[in-house]
């Protein structure tokens, strides 16, 4: 594999190309954000209400990371799935059923009489969800050229966040209501029926590579002919050295615990009410709001300035941050709510930083056809596996050494070690970079010298 010398930037794209620029895509960024924002209000509903939930099923604090760990699993094998789907049929067709009908299951979910039942309308549930990350991260990509790719997931990522924050505090005030935790997973579930039925009607998909400056110039069949899925093609996301670090450190993202277990965190182990400890959900929305539009600004700033450096550094230090947030926003005991809600939005902002910089990082280092797989991988996979161990262990640890010593544990000591184990990225990523961008120059080669 080549390596490139000193701080050199990989090679730019074919002369001649005509830079990418995907008609309407700002509204369609707009209506695959809506489709997130859904998905996770009603994937963090339960977490949210689940001091309600344990009260009206009388099950245990361990109930809570078998939902969670559970939702997780059968990403999977759903996400995966749904990839191989939207290959064989149109990631249209996947998004409408799997991220917008699907909902359907959240209202069953709503009518549960017991724990077992909400744990198979919940799973259920999750595995439809399983398919936005990977096919909704690519098609970011296919709409937004490799300058500004950054920016369009911080935008949406960010966006879904702050929403999601505002919505925060209004799910916990169904606290006061008989049942709420019911309420809130039809009203959810409603809603993202009603999304569903927007994708159907006004999504466009850009198809694969059209954001691509080595191949927005070629038609269509031309670029699904040059860049089709293949099990080779699949495999070799093995061999990509950088996209394995990726996930490896993906499993080592102890920060994804506090979005499960952060409002329960505050009620069993600080004394707050459930109701107060939901406000904490808006400065940590609002935070993580900021911090993917600063590393969103960060990354491509980092990649102008250091290609081989640059993003790795931004992405390693958004871990070291998170690691002290969380150490002075967890360990330590403060009387008003006011003070963990600024340590939550430090954290939020830390862990917002993440979705920025490393999808564009996966979207450098794999081409148009492998991107949705290697998402199915960094996140149906990897990243499911870890919120699953990571949520399933503190469940059961919690009722055993109590939730403070596994925050220290998992929020701080692991984190720690995570931004560590990132120098290992330095070396291979800048390489696979380059090894893409001459991938897609060939392709146009090819392209314009066979005959039509």
């Amino acid at each position: 594999m080549t390596e490139l010398s000193k701080d050199a930037a990989p090679p730019g794209p074919a002369s001649g190309s005509t830079p990418a620029q995907v008609k309407g895509r700002n509204g369609q960024l707009a209506l695959l954000g809506g489709t997130l924002l859904v998905d996770n209000t009603e994937a963090s509903l339960v977490s949210s209400l689940f001091p309600l939930i344990k009260q009206s099923l009388g099950v245990s604090l361990g109930a809570l990371g078998i939902l969670t760990a559970a939702s997780k699993i059968v990403g999977v094998f759903a996400g995966p799935f749904w990839v191989w789907a939207a290959q064989r049929t149109s990631r249209k067709s996947v998004l409408v059923v799997a991220t917008g009908l699907w909902g359907v299951w959240g209202l069953a979910a709503g009518f549960s009489q017991n724990f077992t039942q909400l744990l198979i309308f919940y799973t259920i549930l999750a595995a439809g969800y399983a398919a936005g990350g990977p096919i909704i991260t690519e098609v970011i990509g296919d709409l937004f050229g490799s300058s500004s790719r950054g920016r369009a997931v911080g935008i949406v990522y960010g966006t879904v966040s702050l929403v999601s924050a505002v919505i925060g505090p209004l799910k916990g005030q169904l606290a006061g209501v008989d049942e709420g935790w019911r309420w809130g997973l039809w009203g959810i579930g409603t809603f993202n029926v009603l999304l569903g039925l927007a994708l159907l009607i006004w999504f466009r998909d850009p198809g694969r590579g059209a954001a691509e400056q080595q191949l927005a110039d070629l038609d269509q069949a031309t670029r699904d002919a040059h860049s089709k899925l293949t099990w080779d093609k699949a495999f070799s996301l093995l061999k990509i050295r950088s996209l394995m670090i990726l996930i490896i450190s993906r499993l080592l993202s102890g920060h994804l615990l506090v979005i499960t277990f952060g409002v329960v965190f505050l009620v069993d182990v600080h004394g707050f009410s459930t109701q107060k400890a939901a406000l904490v959900t808006l400065p940590f929305g609002v935070g993580y709001f900021l911090g993917t539009l600063l590393g969103g600004a960060a990354s491509d700033w980092a990649s102008r300035r250091s290609p081989r450096y640059g993003p790795v550094a931004v992405l390693q230090a958004a871990q070291f941050a998170f690691a002290v947030f969380a150490f002075f926003g967890t360990q330590f005991h403060y009387d008003s709510i006011l003070v963990y809600g600024t340590f939550f939005a430090l954290m939020g902002a830390s862990q917002g930083i993440n979705p920025s910089v490393n999808r564009p990082m996966v979207m450098a280092i794999t081409p148009p056809e492998l991107r949705a797989p290697a998402f199915a991988l960094y996140v149906s996979i990897a990243e499911a596996i870890a919120w699953a161990g990571y949520s399933l262990g503190a469940g059961f640890l919690a009722d055993a050494v109590g939730l403070g010593a596994v925050f220290l544990w998992v929020l701080v000591v692991l984190m720690v070690i995570n931004g560590l184990f990132l120098s290992l990225l330095y070396r291979p990523y800048a390489a696979d970079t380059v090894r893409v961008q001459r991938e897609l120059d060939a392709r146009r080669d090819t392209a314009l010298t066979e005959p039509r």
